[in-house]
């Protein structure tokens, strides 16, 4: 491994600095932020570093990290020397090794022990090194079949991709609905209970069911359901649920005459189950899955009990505006989840309403079989989706 290069000469790289890597050259160099750690003065040096100068330092790192992946214990010198390809000295390697820490890829839990990718290494190589594999028809045979559901919600279908996506994966698993953003009415029911009561179920163009049981002080009679239906065509199919307001409310309650009084249960009904569909609900399975991984350690408990509150969980999936996205360890913004790594996939339905999949596990995931597994999962949902909603 060679040394920094500095204005086209070589330096040294001093334990005096603390060191980041920024972002990778065509070179085949890494660009380094350096930054002293000497008193009170801070001086920030960009620093470039060519990582690799053979396929045999390569696939050291690569070899490494195999490991950590696998078992999730620290690799020192002498278990990377037993791989034929690597034919040097247990000494070479640890100065090697010893090199990509000071750079920030590698790090050294315990004195004795060996060592473990960083966050910044893991970065670096899911950026730059990592080889994708691409799914054979098998891989996606078993995933079209784990999440396959007959006859079934949209919401059934999430919740059985997000079951199965966390049994695949071993890790847990988080999805959303669609979201509510352009989502409009496309149907509303009443399905009689009583003289005086009834259920209200209102069916979104995103394929959201929900019902809701409507009381009223008057019978609800075939005289009255007709005038219902026929203000519901009017009014509520194909608007847009935030259009569903209270000013809006009140000039069609204004409208109605005499009818208002009997109208106004069954047509509040209507805005609170529109009001709801707008809600993006959060689904999650797999959460016990975190106790498989020991590095968690206590942390655990406190993961899981960052993924009970939901909230958190939910901001994180909505706000993600990307087709794919990667967040590993110190990435994340919420601190229960800064020893783990999130991927998270979006999906299409009908080509407007987006939700995303994603998975939570440990820094030392799989990302090369996790991500495209993850990718083409979310696919498959999106495709699933849009059928089931164009044939209702």
């Amino acid at each position: 491994m060679s040394a920094i290069i500095v204005n086209g000469k070589a330096a040294n790289v001093n334990k005096e600095f603390t060191i980041k890597v920024l972002t990778n050259r065509s070179d085949g160099c890494i660009v380094l932020n350096v930054v002293s750690t000497q008193g009170k003065r801070v001086l920030t040096v960009l620093k470039a570093v060519r990582l690799w100068n053979s396929v045999r330092e390569k696939k050291k790192y690569l070899l490494l990290l195999s490991n950590t992946i696998k078992t999730g214990e620290p690799v020192g010198s002498k278990l990377l020397q037993k791989d034929p390809e690597i034919s040097v000295s247990s000494a070479t390697i640890r100065n090697e090794m010893a090199e990509l820490s000071s750079m920030g890829l590698l790090e050294q839990p315990h004195t004795s022990a060996g060592r473990i990718p960083t966050d910044e290494g893991y970065r670096y190589y899911v950026d730059h090194l990592m080889g994708v594999r691409q799914l054979d028809d098998a891989d996606k045979r078993r995933i079209e079949a784990g999440i396959s559901i007959r006859n079934a919600s949209p919401e059934n279908i999430l919740k059985r991709a997000n079951d199965f996506l966390a049994d695949m994966t071993n890790c847990a698993a988080i999805s959303t609905a669609p979201s509510g953003e352009n989502v409009t009415i496309k149907r509303v029911e009443f399905v009689p209970v009583g003289t005086r009561t009834g259920m209200v179920v209102l069916l979104t163009s995103n394929g959201m069911i929900k019902s809701r049981v409507c009381r009223s002080d008057v019978d609800l009679n075939a005289s009255v359901i007709e005038k219902f239906y026929n203000i519901v065509k009017t009014s509520f199919v194909g608007t847009e649920l935030d259009a569903i307001d209270t000013a809006t409310l009140q000039t069609l309650v204004a409208s109605m005459g005499e009818d208002a009084l009997t109208m106004i249960p069954l047509i509040s009904t209507v805005s609170e189950l529109a009001s709801e569909a707008m809600e993006i609900p959060l689904m999650l399975g797999g959460q016990s899955n975190i106790f498989h991984y020991g590095e968690y350690g206590a942390t655990a408990y406190e993961l899981m009990d960052f993924l009970r509150r939901g909230e958190p969980l939910s901001k994180i999936l909505t706000d993600n505006k990307k087709d794919l996205d990667v967040k590993i360890g110190s990435e994340n913004k919420f601190k229960p989840l800064e020893n783990s790594s999130v991927i998270m996939a979006q999906y299409d339905v009908g080509g407007e309403n987006h939700g995303s999949i994603g998975i939570i596990g440990p820094t030392r995931i799989d990302y090369a079989t996790l991500i495209p597994s993850v990718r083409y999962l979310t696919d498959m949902v999106g495709k699933i989706l849009s059928q089931v909603l164009n044939e209702d």
